[in-house]
């Protein structure tokens, strides 16, 4: 019985193959059972141009990289959740995604995305399915991971209190980021001369979208505004004395280091609400605490199946 199903498997991955040759289609990365081809690649290109633009200056091969590492996250990431969730009858979560996403992206609404989707080539149902597979992951690692995350809740309503009485003036940043961890294969100081290079070659952006292993990377880095009582006070000295479009030094957090770069500033002149400044805080730090935990358990994942390059 087994060898009469391992004959059949064969068959038809044979088929697949001949089907995909008639078409001009190569299989690129095998993960496991599922194949990853040129067509994915150069749609998933299409993609991450409509997140970050300034990929285009990115030599082509470097864009092939990129888009390929992120359609083996996709995959390694979407297996697991299947194991937990069913994508079926997802619909207001879905809802609450897009608008989520709509926002971040400054479109009006469902309409106007679609419309610049078909203008770039991009399928709304796969972007939808994007986005689920980030939502629906970032909700397993709150499961596992939530009961573990620790915040002294006094020492940040603290810390918000003594800047909020120090300085006449309150200041919000347009940030972006690059973190990433320290390499078994190379120094400290090779990695940063490796991120400076990249970062005065190609910007600032395009290394988030190499080397960064934050969410963020796929959008150049970027964090967006955020007031100055929602910082950390290790990184608020650090990019307190930039100008705009400045890079700070390396930030030692938890589980790797951070560059930020600052996009631009101003003065914040809302009345501020310091209860509502310490739950925002709160939850900048459980997001990092929660990224954190999503990497490591990715790498581990990741670690255990089969990756072929063809």
């Amino acid at each position: 019985m087994n060898k009469i199903k391992i004959t059949i498997i064969s068959l038809l991955f044979l088929f697949l193959c001949i089907n995909l040759y008639a078409n001009n289609i190569k299989i690129i990365i095998k993960v496991q059972n599922e194949i990853i081809t040129n067509i994915d690649i150069r749609n998933e290109i299409k993609y991450l141009l409509f997140l970050n633009p300034k990929l285009e200056n990115l030599k082509l091969k470097q864009i092939k990289n990129i888009a390929k590492d992120s359609l083996v996250t996709e995959i390694v990431k979407r297996k697991e959740l299947e194991k937990f969730y069913s994508f079926e009858n997802m619909d207001t979560v879905l809802k609450n995604i897009e608008a989520r996403f709509l926002k971040n992206n400054n479109i009006s609404d469902r309409s106007e995305f679609i419309k610049i989707l078909n203008d770039k080539e991009l399928s709304y149902d796969t972007i939808k399915k994007k986005l689920h597979i980030e939502a629906l992951w970032n909700q397993l690692i709150f499961d596992k991971y939530s009961s573990n995350i620790k915040i002294n809740k006094d020492d940040l309503r603290k810390n918000i209190l003594i800047q909020f009485k120090n300085e006449n003036k309150k200041y919000e940043y347009n940030l972006s980021e690059i973190f990433f961890s320290e390499n078994v294969n190379e120094t400290l100081d090779e990695t940063l001369a490796k991120l400076k290079t990249s970062i005065n070659e190609i910007g600032f952006e395009n290394t988030a979208n190499i080397y960064s292993i934050s969410s963020t990377s796929k959008n150049g880095g970027l964090i967006g505004w955020v007031n100055e009582l929602q910082i950390s006070q290790d990184i608020k000295k650090n990019i307190n004395n930039l100008n705009e479009n400045e890079i700070s030094v390396p930030i030692k957090i938890g589980g790797g280091y951070l560059i930020i770069k600052l996009n631009s500033k101003k003065e914040f002149k809302e009345e501020i609400d310091i209860e509502s400044q310490l739950k925002s805080l709160i939850n900048k730090e459980k997001n990092r605490q929660l990224n954190t935990f999503s990497i490591i358990f990715y790498k581990r994942l990741k670690k255990n199946i089969q990756i072929d390059e063809l």
